[in-house]
């Protein structure tokens, strides 16, 4: 429990008042005194505890300073690592913008060269690229927007230097199926037919190769080769039954019996 110092030095002072009025009757030297005797003792008491006090308070003072240390320095801590986690986001975003940037300069630049060749002139000279020195892909989607507009002879010469340019490209079966696919739009179907087959048997197992069995089988209709389309476009129905294209063979060939032939 805590010592109120006040409080005893007024009890204090009051024994020795009392006492003091005590001592004035007795005749007695002070060494001898008994009640000086105890006055003095309770004086070295109280010295004692007021000492206590004080370095309990100096104890407590103490270690509230060590506290507080403590707690700056943790705080001191989190700053340091907020403000690193802070420039380490900044630089990341630096990066971003950078290669971002990068990216759109090329295609911008890609753009720029559709637009002053092909896309500009409607010309494409033998052995050109729909955009000169520009990747497999950018050439690729520079030939696709062709057929999308339904340029089908631009997009023919396109894919075909596409793919004598980028043999190995992953878009080469793609390429094909849509060099097959320009000469169907353009109603060129025996070329179609034979651009078409080349996608199965070049590239057997790319995720085209339903389609382009599905369009031999409407190459076939349309040249009239009855027998031929019925036997393609059933043959995508068994190998690829869960395939858009077996649903649509499906649809031709009720057709094709609605028809007659």
């Amino acid at each position: 429990m805590p010592v109120n110092c006040n409080k005893l030095k007024l009890c204090a002072t009051f024994a020795l008042c009392v006492l003091g009025v005590s001592g004035c009757t007795t005749l007695l030297p002070p060494e001898e005194d008994p009640v000086l005797i105890r006055l003095a003792e309770i004086e070295r008491r109280l010295q004692s505890l007021e000492r206590k006090v004080d370095n309990q308070n100096l104890v407590q003072l103490s270690q509230d300073v060590n506290a507080l240390e403590r707690q700056t320095d943790e705080l001191r801590g989190q700053t340091e690592t907020l403000s690193y986690n802070a420039e380490e986001t900044a630089a990341r975003q630096r990066a971003l913008y950078a290669d971002l940037d990068s990216r759109i300069q090329v295609l911008e630049s890609s753009v720029g060269a559709m637009r002053g060749g092909v896309l500009e002139t409607g010309q494409l000279a033998a052995g050109q690229l729909p955009v000169p020195g520009g990747s497999d892909r950018d050439n690729y989607q520079a030939a696709f927007e062709l057929v999308k507009e339904e340029r089908y002879d631009l997009a023919v010469k396109a894919f075909r230097e596409f793919l004598v340019r980028f043999p190995d490209s992953e878009l080469a079966d793609n390429a094909q199926y849509w060099l097959g696919e320009s000469h169907y739009a353009a109603k060129n179907y025996q070329q179609a037919l034979k651009d078409f087959a080349v996608v199965l048997t070049e590239f057997p197992r790319s995720r085209k190769v339903p389609d382009a069995l599905l369009k031999m089988g409407y190459c076939n209709y349309n040249l009239k080769r009855w027998d031929e389309a019925r036997r393609t476009l059933t043959r995508v129905q068994s190998d690829y039954p869960e395939t858009t294209a077996a649903r649509l063979a499906g649809e031709y060939l009720k057709r094709m019996e609605a028809d007659g032939v």
